[in-house]
């Protein structure tokens, strides 16, 4: 029985649990935004889950989270999926049924060649409505390229520098300034752990403060982390206690403050990294730097234009003076 008060008790918790058990008690249009990142079926390690179904076994559990990920998101709401590109084909085809196609975003994740075949270099995310026409969608930015040391634009433009954002170019639909998370240090002990920046892109893309985001799969934690960071509220649900506990550990050291000012941003090693379109005009003031605040000559200012982005931490402290 899907029942409201046990709805309510989700939110902000992530959970141990079968998904589909704990879907199918969520009433329909109750979630802003649903975000799976299922096991790819590979055989890969996963604590309590086997990941070696067979071919049928697989595709008939995946259509049944996949329905209900649908039937749980709110009209305007937004449903994505990531996986490798030979599930994903499937996966959308169970999602044409019942949502609406938006995007298919390839992600620049380059892995080992396989041999007798081309070496795989993306990660797909599906992106659908449940209903194109009411969709809540915000285009978004990221920086320019620019020179580490000297901020200058790393790209040639062809002389047409002048007419460009000041901030970055619109995200499309292929996304190469994400990478994976390579280095040991970074990562928890699960196999497909992803950047919490690839989560924030894509919960400030579809959703608004408060507005609350569950992932069925939530491992350990990078979409709960990135909700709770951008004040979102969350559900997070996940087979294995071990990593609803490291999740939960991670989530207690977390705060809702990925803001400049009132608005919401996503950072990156201290640095802006995706910004909504719609924020610029309330963001712009952070992002020059005139002589003499720092002590950069004028024909470099002149060059750049937009000059050095400031870190968090200079940001809060410009903003006070």
């Amino acid at each position: 029985m899907r029942d409201k008060e046990f709805f309510k008790d989700l939110i902000n918790k992530v959970i141990q649990g079968d998904c589909l058990e704990m879907m199918q008690k969520i009433p329909d249009n109750s979630v802003d935004m649903t975000f799976a990142d299922p096991p790819f079926n590979l055989k890969k390690r996963y604590g309590k889950y086997k990941d070696n179904k067979e071919f049928n076994e697989y595709m008939n559990w995946c259509k049944e989270w996949i329905y209900e990920m649908v039937r749980i998101t709110k009209p305007a709401g937004s449903i994505f999926v990531h996986n490798i590109p030979k599930w994903l084909t499937y996966f959308a085809t169970f999602l044409n049924e019942i949502a609406d196609f938006k995007h298919w975003i390839g992600w620049d994740a380059p892995t080992a060649p396989m041999g007798k075949t081309l070496q795989p270099a993306h990660y797909g995310i599906l992106f659908y409505a449940k209903n194109a026409k009411r969709l809540k969608f915000y285009e978004i930015r990221y920086q320019h390229k620019r020179c580490r040391k000297c901020e200058v634009l790393l790209k040639d433009y062809g002389g047409k520098k002048d007419g460009l954002h000041p901030f970055g170019p619109l995200v499309s639909d292929v996304w190469t300034d994400i990478h994976r998370i390579k280095h040991n240090k970074y990562r928890d002990k699960h196999p497909c752990q992803l950047p919490v920046h690839l989560m924030e892109r894509l919960i400030l893309m579809t959703t608004d403060e408060n507005d609350i985001v569950l992932d069925p799969f939530v491992g350990t934690g990078t979409t709960v982390i990135a909700a709770k960071r951008l004040g979102r509220r969350y559900i997070g649900i996940d087979i294995d206690e071990k990593y609803v506990n490291i999740t939960n550990g991670k989530l207690s050291e977390e705060k809702a403050d990925s803001k400049i000012g009132n608005v919401w941003v996503s950072f990156y090693l201290g640095k802006i990294d995706t910004i909504r379109d719609k924020d610029w005009d309330k963001l712009k003031k952070h992002f020059y730097i005139s002589y003499p605040v720092k002590k950069i000559e004028y024909e470099k200012i002149k060059l750049v234009r937009t000059a050095t982005l400031f870190s968090k931490n200079e940001i809060k402290e410009f903003t006070n003076h």
